[in-house]
Order: structure tokens, then C-alpha cells, then sequence
């Protein structure tokens, strides 16, 4: 069984995507799944091209330095050729409403004057990432569900009308990973896009900036530190956060200490110390041009000869070639 999984460089890799999902793949996935930056995926709305450049290199670096085998990343762009081939024969093969349908569509197109056309038709690439490398399971969370049942749909509609080419994927749920919030407003995810990083651990971030956001984290009322994510969402979030760096429960956590300053030292020393390999080996990847370029093409290659066989059979029965 191989599982696909991408990352979109909408922004820098921060601390809830380290340890809800990429120090994960590093330490569990199977050497048939494939991770991969999801670059071409950031063009679907307004983007600067040099920022979105930088920052999937930057991404591609953070996953390799996170322990994942180079052998099993790569960068979508780098496969423009095979995925444009193939999304075309998939949109050839989607209707316009399974494709307007689709909730983010709705979500981000609502209010806009100008919707870009790979807006609407971008579950279509979304397709072709995943059926292009016969992926048989894709961890998604909720709002990415709807896109795999449409590539599931596009898969079997492809087989049973030219030929049998395409793995019908299953959409899988992740196992849970810690659930980071942002520090200055709890009630929100920890996000890459997000416009104030105060609130933010990004994880190329220098100690003393991981230091000076973590004690400025909002807390909530009370001296005494408690896990009550209901009640006081500020302080569980720092708990839940040093326990997926520390290891043991938050509500345990919690009973070590006397004071709310108590808790945020102790979980700057432990964010600073989770992220200190990493941020080191990927910025020594930033630094080697060569070395970082060469792992991206070999990453590359691998997931083109990985797809190309199926990309082949599948133009060949549509009529292409």
C-alpha cells in the first residue's frame, strides 16, 4: 500500500505542520509513499512568482531535513509536463458540474470579480498528482475529502470506459496529531498564510524569535496551570504542544507546574530543542545550491518513472497517441 501526501508553499513551514503531519512522515511512512510540494497548486489565486519560488525550495528543504528519504520527495512543478498531460486527459473526462460543485471552489470564487479558470479546475490536477503515481491511499483532512471522491469518480469513469489504467484511490483519514493553535488567538489554527505571525512558530525561526512568541502567548484567567481546552484554550494549547514535544499528556504536564511563566519556559525550551536539528539541516540545504538541486532531481526522476508507464497507457487509450 503507497500513500501520497503534498504540502502547499502558501507559506513557511511552521510548527504545527512539524508535528501534526511532517515529523509523521519522516518517522512512519512506508517506502512506497511519496511527499511532495504542492508549488503548482499555490497559482490557483494571486501569488507572487519569486516568493512562491523561494518558498518551495525552502518546503522541499524542510522535508528532507526532517528525515524523510530524498528518494521519496519532489516538487510538483518539476513534473509540469507529465501533470499538465494528464490533467488535461482528466478534465476531458470530468463534467463541469462534478467540477463547480466542489466546496473550495464555492468557498474561495465567493465574493471574487475575477476567478482564475484554475480555480474551478484545479481538482482536476489534484487528480492527476494522485492517479499519476497509482497511489492507493491519500491522508486528507475534511476539506480535501470531496477532491478524492471526484478522483476516485474520474478513476473508475477512465477504467470502465477505455481501459483498466488507473489505482482507485481511498481518502484516509491521518492519525490525530497534536492540535497546535495560533498563540495570540487560540481559537484558530496555527497557519502558514497567516498575515500577523506573532502568533506563529515557524520552524526555520531563529530560538530567540520561538522564545519571544512563546512568552507572549495569550493565557487565560487563573494563576494555576490547568489543561481545560473549553475554558482556557490558551494555556491547553501550550500544554498540548509540550507534551507532542515532550511526550506525555497535557493534563500531567500541567501538574508540574506552579505558575502560567513556568509553563511557557518550559515549552520554549522544548520547541526550541524539537526544531534545532531541523532548522539546522535545512538551512545548511539553503545554503548548498548544488547539493539541494541535485536531490531535487533525483526526487523528480523517481516520481516521473514512477508515473510515466501510466501517463503512457493512459494517452494511448484516450486517443492521444
Amino acid at each position: 500500500m503507497s500513500k501520497l501526501s503534498g504540502i502547499t508553499p502558501s507559506g513557511h513551514v511552521h510548527l504545527g505542520n512539524h508535528l501534526g503531519a511532517v515529523r509523521r512522515w519522516a518517522l512512519e511512512g512506508g517506502v512506497d509513499d511519496l511527499y511532495f510540494v504542492a508549488d503548482l497548486h499555490g497559482m490557483t489565486t494571486s501569488h507572487n512568482p519569486a516568493r512562491l519560488r523561494s518558498l518551495a525550495r525552502e518546503q522541499l528543504a524542510v522535508l528532507i531535513a526532517a528525515g524523510i528519504d530524498p528518494g521519496r520527495v519532489f516538487v510538483q512543478s518539476d513534473l509540469t509536463r507529465e501533470l499538465g498531460a494528464l490533467t488535461w486527459v482528466l478534465e476531458c473526462t470530468c463534467n463541469y458540474g462534478e467540477a463547480a460543485r466542489m466546496i473550495q471552489f464555492k468557498e474561495k470564487s465567493k465574493g471574487q470579480a475575477g476567478v482564475r479558470l484554475s480555480l474551478l479546475t484545479y481538482p482536476a490536477l489534484m487528480a492527476a498528482d494522485i492517479l499519476l503515481q497509482g497511489a492507493d491511499e491519500v491522508p486528507v483532512g475534511e476539506d480535501q475529502r470531496q477532491h478524492v471522491e471526484l478522483t476516485r469518480t474520474l478513476a473508475k469513469r477512465f477504467n470502465s470506459t477505455y481501459g483498466e489504467v488507473f489505482t482507485v484511490p481511498e481518502a484516509v483519514l491521518p492519525p490525530a496529531g497534536a492540535r497546535v493553535r495560533d498563540l495570540t488567538d487560540p481559537t484558530r489554527k496555527m497557519s502558514k498564510s497567516t498575515r500577523d505571525a506573532a502568533g506563529v512558530v515557524f520552524v526555520l525561526d531563529e530560538p530567540d524569535q520561538v522564545r519571544r512568541k512563546i512568552r507572549r502567548a495569550v493565557t487565560d484567567g487563573g494563576s494555576v496551570p490547568v489543561h481545560a481546552p473549553d475554558t482556557r484554550p490558551g494555556m491547553a494549547n501550550l500544554l498540548e504542544i509540550l507534551a507532542a514535544c515532550r511526550g506525555g499528556s497535557p493534563a500531567d504536564l500541567a501538574e508540574e507546574f506552579s505558575s502560567y511563566g513556568a509553563v511557557k519556559d518550559a515549552v520554549a525550551d522544548a520547541v526550541i530543542e524539537e526544531l534545532r536539528p531541523l532548522r539546522e539541516r535545512a538551512l545548511t540545504l539553503l545554503d548548498d545550491v548544488a547539493e539541494l538541486d541535485q536531490v531535487r532531481k533525483a526526487g523528480a526522476e523517481r516520481a516521473r518513472e514512477r508515473g510515466s508507464h501510466r501517463l503512457d497507457a493512459a494517452l494511448r487509450m484516450i486517443g492521444a497517441c
